[in-house]
């Protein structure tokens, strides 16, 4: 339900990574899949080929970029991340490490002279150390149980880590003679959270670093039950060092139980090495405020910010604080956008940040001075990340037709050129259909951007089946991103035309236009994606008579609202991880703010006008009118929108008597990450749009 951070997925990748290991043999090495293709149209094994890039560091002196690939094997049902060391200019590109262990969050020590890393070639995750080409590799922490992630010192004399503290009792605790019991016992909300229980809280720890050595380190959140970063999705850019290491800024929401669930105010926190004391920084401030960035001379600080308590999807907002006065500045006040992936220039008069506007993410400038900013980059594509390095930007991109690549991008004019290459071998086999723009007029006469992406090989003498794509989130942008499930050049492969509305509900086309969706599920969004279907059926290259209407999360919301109220329009649906009844929705998920803020309270509140028109258009109020084929995933680990969801929708679905199909997989979370459950999600995607669509 909530936009995951680009760049804060350590964590995920770990979880994919500890996958279970064949029990007699050990792990094979996982490398970049030199293959040669069949055909230039692309299947679930060719999307599963693709090595998927992040990390990416740029030396201290600036001449060198570090950056890690995960591949994974369909063989092994698992992933490995291999690091990578190239020059500023993409030359001399060479990989670093060739183990069956995984490497991650590798960073360039300050000094530039080692690479520091995370790895579990000992057992549990620890800090190692290797020379910049990967020889000379040396265990430098010891740390009980493990840890998380790292980040050194400026000044080289210290080490943060992130590492999982026990805090509550459990039932083995408070009755030692039944160890073998499995019971949980709770006496308030957020007991589990996106698709773990909540058994214990993330805290940083401080360790002293002399060369080729870390101390256990001490936990500056002592006893305190709360986490930092902030889970499900938060990462080291929530936690930042002083540039003179004295202090440390980070993330952290220091809320227990019912009052957690109810609210997004998270703070920053000052920590004092010296002192051991804790000073808040945005007290006061009452929505989301995380990842803090100092400036290079350590005089400001920068962050993202939300106003408002408990909406997640807030405008997220410049500001800055002088560190010697305390006085604080909203920047954005007048830029009716989102800013994301804070950095600064090197003269410190510039923070560069990420975008979305018109359904591309793109690089801007911030002048801190005079507010005003000034618009980078221009194109089909996402930018995830900027940093500067001399008179140039290093950035990582991605689209609708290409994985994660990294570029260098002219800062005056936005021109980019490509680094990283990683993906060639396979791009240069493939043909991708094209990806058109093109504006809707909506039933209140507005204008919508809608993405259609055609098949590849196109003749616009046949005609095509079509899918309407229903956006997630809700308020998830449909953005150039590159997906390993929603991948639309994977359905445009398989001979579908893909109608992929920017309706209501979605960032990039101002606030107003996000912010109608909350309280208006099954309202003005619904009428956009049909207005979107109907305007690209007159196309004599789509055949009316067979378009089908797919989604996850909210998407999987839209497909069960849709197959009550479609009016024959649709011929099959396929709902993933969907919310089926919003009066049980309400009361089975974890982190109520959402619920409250998007439906607009409890449904038993009967004098909430807002709430009561929400639960009125709950899809399983409309089950009666259900007559189309449909199928229906959903996973056992989603603790956002349960598994019983999906099991009332198919059951209500049989009982009816429509065509249905369950796909349910009691290992996967509100994603499907493991590669033999990936493939087996895109064959029977496919097989079942095929049987009722072809």
């Amino acid at each position: 339900m909530r936009r995951l951070s680009l760049l804060s997925l350590l964590m995920v990748i770990l979880t994919i990574n500890s996958w279970a290991q064949p029990a007699n043999r050990k792990a094979e090495l996982i490398g970049k899949h030199e293959i040669q293709l069949k055909s230039d149209i692309m299947t679930p094994e060719v999307l599963w080929s693709f090595g998927r890039l992040s990390g990416e560091q740029v030396s201290p002196d600036g001449t060198k970029i570090l950056y890690g690939v995960s591949y994974y094997s369909k063989d092994q049902n698992r992933s490995n991340r291999e690091l990578f060391v190239m020059d500023i200019d993409g030359g001399n590109n060479k990989q670093i490490t060739h183990t069956a262990f995984g490497e991650y969050n590798a960073v360039w020590r300050p000094d530039g002279k080692k690479i520091g890393f995370i790895c579990a070639a000992g057992g549990d995750m620890q800090i190692w150390e290797m020379d910049m080409n990967g020889e000379n590799r040396e265990q430098i922490s010891y740390i009980e149980e493990g840890l998380g992630g790292f980040k050194y010192s400026p000044d080289q004399t210290k080490v943060l880590f992130i590492k999982d503290v026990k805090l509550d009792q459990t039932v083995a605790d408070i009755y030692p003679d039944l160890p073998a019991s499995s019971g949980r016992v709770n006496h308030d909300l957020m007991y589990r959270h996106w698709d773990t229980w909540v058994d214990s809280y993330t805290h940083i720890f401080v360790a002293d670093y002399v060369l080729g050595s870390v101390s256990p380190g001490l936990d500056i959140m002592l006893n305190e039950k709360w986490e930092a970063p902030m889970k499900p999705f938060g990462g080291l850019e929530q936690i930042t060092w002083s540039p003179d290491s004295k202090t440390i800024v980070y993330t952290c929401r220091k809320k227990q139980g019912k009052e957690y669930s109810l609210s997004t105010n998270s703070d920053l926190y000052q920590y004092f090495l010296d002192s051991k004391q804790t000073k808040n920084l945005t007290n006061g401030m009452m929505g989301y405020d995380t990842n803090p960035t100092f400036s290079p001379d350590g005089k400001i600080l920068a962050w993202e910010s939300m106003e408002r308590d408990g909406y997640e999807s807030d405008k997220s907002r410049l500001f800055t604080m002088n560190m010697e006065t305390a006085e604080k500045t909203y920047h954005t006040k007048d830029f009716d956008q989102m800013a994301h992936a804070l950095s600064w220039s090197a003269d410190g008069k510039f923070i560069y940040f990420i975008s979305d506007w018109h359904a591309t993410d793109e690089i801007y400038k911030w002048n801190i001075k005079n507010d005003k900013y000034q618009k980078i980059t221009e194109g089909v594509h996402n930018y995830r990340s900027v940093v500067e390095v001399g008179k140039q930007l290093i950035a990582t991109r991605v689209s609708m037709s290409k994985p994660n690549e990294i570029y260098a991008v002219n800062p005056k004019n936005g021109k980019d050129t490509e680094l990283s290459f990683e993906n060639k071998h396979l791009l240069d086999q493939l043909t991708f259909g094209e990806v058109t723009k093109r504006w809707i007029e909506t039933t209140d006469n507005k204008q919508m951007l809608v993405w259609v992406i055609l098949p590849p090989h196109f003749d616009d003498s046949k005609e095509y089946p079509g899918l309407l794509y229903c956006q997630g989130g809700p308020q998830g942008t449909v953005s150039q991103f590159w997906s390993y499930r929603w991948n639309f050049q994977m359905m445009a492969a398989n001979d579908y035309v893909i109608v992929a509305p920017n309706r209501r509900g979605l960032p990039g086309f101002g606030q107003e236009w996000l912010e109608q969706i909350s309280g208006d599920y099954g309202g003005q969004n619904m009428k956009d994606y049909l207005s979107a279907i109907d305007a690209v059926k007159q196309e004599k290259w789509l055949d009316a008579d067979r378009v089908g209407a797919i989604g996850a999360s909210y998407g999987g919301f839209s497909v069960y609202w849709l197959a009550g109220h479609h009016e024959k329009r649709f011929k099959a649906f396929i709902a993933h991880d969907g919310m089926f009844n919003l009066e049980a929705q309400y009361l089975e998920t974890e982190e109520m703010w959402f619920a409250n803020w998007d439906l607009g309270g409890p449904f038993w509140d009967k004098d909430n006008e807002i709430a009561q028109r929400s639960f009125a258009n709950s899809p399983h109020k409309f089950v009666q009118n259900w007559d189309t084929p449909i199928m229906i995933i959903h996973s056992e680990l989603d603790y956002r929108i349960v598994a019983s969801q999906g099991m009332s929708a198919y059951n209500a679905a049989v009982l009816r008597g429509v065509p249905a199909e369950y796909l349910y997989f009691p290992d996967e979370n509100h994603w499907v990450l493991k590669p033999q459950n990936g493939i087996l999600w895109q064959r029977r995607f496919y097989n079942w749009l095929d049987k009722w669509l072809k």
